[in-house]
């Protein structure tokens, strides 16, 4: 789908549909809603007059024009005024490209208003995002993949000078939200196609196209760096782990300051059985989106050319399969990680941590400025806060405050949860320094950070447990069942605030 600016009246585009916005008791037609409205013989003031159309929150209707251009007008219900922010722009937004890719309009066009306290710029950049994210469909698999994706989106403005100021916020928002469709993408592989070293493979790709550095590690290299935790991990399948390093922006120099550095890491679990440990049967085949930490990295660095170069980025993403076999991890074997720690294995489905031990000790080479992890790490935080908000665990409050600014903006719901000492006896281990897993039911995302933290201590940290918000049980206006993308564009939100709080 091509994603464009082009300067004109909306009333007036040769295109297959129009999307408008109204809110909520709004029967008198002003501005844009207006001009078309004339042009197209009135169709949309009688949807108002008839009373078939509210203006309620995610209302859609369709009306077709008794002459102009445009052959169908999709009218989106906004809400009430008062509660229109980025969200529901970014979903109103959604809801017309998915519409109009429903109805097979083959082309779009719609109007950029600041409308609900939005700047123009802020409101151009969340409707991107919402016209890509709305309309994607993951169909590589599909044999009758459904209407056909749109060819082309325009987004219409007839003030030269505005269409100048709103260009590159509408570049940015179409580029972030491709990355959160990659990131789907990645997810909804199926394992028989996107193994470790397949995703070693993606990360070069990516790292090309956006002219980032990478190197993908392999068993020698894991052996001799002393990543037993990973190595354990990876055993049992036939498909060997891979350590994955990415960088973009300035290059650390022999002499001079050093560029700020932050590092994001993603859990690339690229199949979850559990191991030994064996996962039931009932819905293990979403466990392809074990790397659903793995793909918002590598989403992440795919739009990193919209952001200042003067911040380093790097991106660590450990990936290994997750299977029973003759050499799999057992239940009580001990392994040593990175670092040095030993770690007694008493559950092998609780892998998610072991890899992201080895990466967290890694991290620490680059002196970080902020590390942040995400992960699919433990089914217990989606019954804590269901599907809408991810797991947010720091000890540094400002860098906490940092996410959750970024999660507002972006959309990327987090909740704060606890990291206190008290939990800390729970992970310690009698034939080890720690155990993997307490085996208690209660407090297990907790648990699990409190795990992490052990390795990421002396480091400005924060732990996402994205388990809840990677996969969508429903569908919504701007996502559909399935993988998520979740934490691309929270982690873009959070590296660009952060960059201009330093420019």
């Amino acid at each position: 789908m091509e994603l464009s600016m082009r300067r004109g009246n909306l009333a007036t585009r040769p295109v297959g549909a129009v999307a408008l916005g109204l809110f909520k008791g709004e029967r008198r037609l002003s501005g844009v809603a207006a001009t078309v409205d004339r042009a197209g013989g009135g169709a949309i003031a009688a949807l108002l007059k008839s009373g078939d159309f509210k203006g309620r929150w995610g209302e859609v209707a369709v009306v077709h024009p008794t002459r102009g251009r445009p052959r169908r007008v999709i009218v989106v219900g906004l809400g009430a005024a008062s509660e229109f922010g980025v969200d529901r722009a970014r979903q109103a937004a959604a809801l017309a490209a998915r519409k109009a890719r429903e109805l097979s309009a083959g082309t779009l066009a719609v109007s950029i208003a600041a409308r609900g306290g939005l700047s123009a710029d802020r409101a151009a950049q969340v409707s991107a995002e919402g016209l890509v994210l709305g309309h994607y469909r993951h169909t590589a698999y599909l044999r009758e993949p459904g209407p056909a994706a749109l060819r082309r989106v325009e987004i219409v403005e007839n003030d030269p000078a505005l269409q100048r100021e709103l260009a590159p916020a509408i570049e940015r928002g179409a580029r972030w939200a491709e990355a959160t469709c990659l990131a789907r993408d990645l997810a909804s592989t199926p394992g028989q196609d996107l193994d470790p070293e397949g995703l070693g493979a993606r990360a070069r790709e990516i790292a090309k196209s956006s002219g980032a550095r990478v190197e993908v590690l392999g068993v020698p290299q894991l052996e001799r760096l002393g990543m037993g935790a990973l190595l354990a991990v990876g055993r049992g399948s036939i498909h060997p782990p891979r350590f994955i390093v990415l960088e973009r922006g300035p290059a650390v120099k022999p002499r001079g300051p050093k560029p700020r550095t932050v590092v994001v890491i993603g859990k690339g679990v690229t199949f979850d059985t559990g191991g030994i440990s064996l996962k039931p049967r009932e819905n293990m085949q979403k466990m392809k989106y074990d790397m659903s930490g793995a793909a918002a990295v590598l989403g992440l660095f795919a739009a990193l050319p919209t952001l200042d170069p003067a911040l380093r980025v790097v991106g660590l993403i450990p990936a290994a399969e997750n299977m029973p076999g003759g050499r799999a991890l057992k239940p009580g074997d001990v392994v040593r990680a990175l670092d040095g720690t030993t770690i007694e294995v008493t559950n092998t489905d609780a892998e998610g941590r072991l890899i992201l031990a080895d990466a967290l000790g890694f991290a620490r080479r680059y002196e970080p400025a902020a590390v942040v992890d995400l992960a699919t790490l433990t089914g217990a935080i989606s019954i804590a806060l269901g599907a809408h908000a991810a797991g947010l665990f720091s000890a540094d409050d400002g860098l906490a405050g940092e996410l959750e600014q970024a999660a507002r903006a972006s959309g990327e719901r987090v909740w704060r949860m606890p990291l206190w000492d008290d939990y800390a006896p729970e992970m310690k281990g009698d034939t080890a320094d720690l155990v993997n897993s307490s085996g208690a039911r209660e407090g297990g995302a907790i648990l699990g950070a409190i795990f992490l933290r052990h390795f990421a201590r002396g480091m400005r940290w924060a732990h996402l447990d994205i388990a809840s918000t990677a996969w969508s049980p429903t569908d919504r206006p701007h996502e559909r069942r399935g993988p998520t993308g979740f934490g691309v564009r929270l982690l873009l939100e959070w590296l660009s605030a952060s960059a201009s709080a330093r420019a």
